[in-house]
């Protein structure tokens, strides 16, 4: 295996940093952590773009969350085909494994896969069209989001409310998983669906019975 090399300088000089200060300092919590498994309350599903930091949005430490990061923070329909689905196992573990009694969906502002997403369903990305393109069919999990946000005026806005449907439309996938539906029904698991605008530093969280995002 000739393609991994050392890490960089930079990544070196921090994990150092980190080793002599905050383990030193909790060096009997990361034990406990280590000895004792982990017993996350929640699962946050989130998107990789590296502006989303749920932990330190929501103040967390390590074994507070069982985290999942994908494009757009999507989440798949149920399909048991015998292929391999990196969310679906995620979900799965988190539900069945771990017990989680909440599983948080944050979608946020500015976000690229969504862009992509808005743009692909309005015919102004054919990249994205294209069979080949990862991206492209992993966002086509959020296309019956755009045709409720399509009559939306204006970019910015259309854009801004299809964020807030691919954590709707996240939830409304992740209740086709029996599992999930049986967790749910039996109330021992809630979904929550958020949205965190990142220049204000505001989550906002759908509030069902009123049919709307209103500020945390």
């Amino acid at each position: 295996m000739d393609n991994a090399k050392p890490l960089p300088a930079y990544l070196v000089q921090r994990y150092q940093g980190w080793k002599a200060t905050a383990y030193s300092e909790n060096k009997n919590w990361y034990r406990r952590l280590a000895d004792e498994g982990q017993r996350p309350r929640a699962m946050v599903i989130s998107c990789c773009d590296s502006r989303l930091h749920v932990t330190a949005i929501f103040g967390a430490d390590q074994g507070e969350f069982f985290i999942h990061r994908n494009i757009a923070s999507l989440v798949p329909p149920f399909e048991a085909d015998g292929g391999q689905h990196g969310t679906s196992a995620a979900i799965e573990y988190a539900v069945t494994v771990l017990k989680v009694s909440h599983v948080v969906v944050m979608t946020h502002s500015q976000c690229g896969g969504v862009a992509g997403c808005h743009d692909m369903c309005m015919g102004n990305a054919p990249a994205l069209e294209e069979k080949t393109s990862f991206v492209g069919r992993w966002i086509d999990i959020l296309r019956p989001g755009f045709e409720k946000v399509k009559d939306v005026e204006g970019d910015d806005a259309r854009k801004t409310a299809l964020e807030k449907q691919a954590a709707l439309t996240s939830v409304e996938n992740l209740m086709t998983f029996p599992f999930v539906q049986d967790a749910v029904a039996s109330g021992q698991l809630a979904l929550h669906a958020v949205w965190h605008n990142i220049g204000e530093g505001t989550v906002e969280q759908y509030m069902a019975e009123e049919g709307r995002f209103a500020q945390v």
